[in-house]
């Protein structure tokens, strides 16, 4: 348990952060299993739509420091090459 003042105001806002930094993650997620599922059923035209969604939530996590940017590149890269070779 923190004791001082600033410490207990970090708990706070801490908690705040992994409530935002968490739904974040759950959309971009969801974003990902939409697309693949399209992409399974051979929907190219809606894929494409939601590939600029996940592209860009997996660009915004990385510049808010959710994920890395890196991690953020990767995971668009890959949704983009399974929506082209749908």
């Amino acid at each position: 348990m923190p004791h001082h003042k600033s410490a207990k105001k970090r708990v706070r806002q801490t908690v705040t952060r992994t409530l935002r930094n968490k739904i974040k993650t759950t959309q971009a997620r969801g974003a990902e299993k939409k697309l693949r599922s399209l992409v399974a059923a051979g929907d190219k035209d809606g894929a494409a739509t939601v590939l600029s969604t996940a592209q860009s939530l997996y660009a915004r996590m990385a510049k808010a420091g959710i994920i890395k940017q890196n991690t953020a590149a990767r995971k668009a890269s890959r949704l983009a090459k399974a929506v082209k070779n749908a």
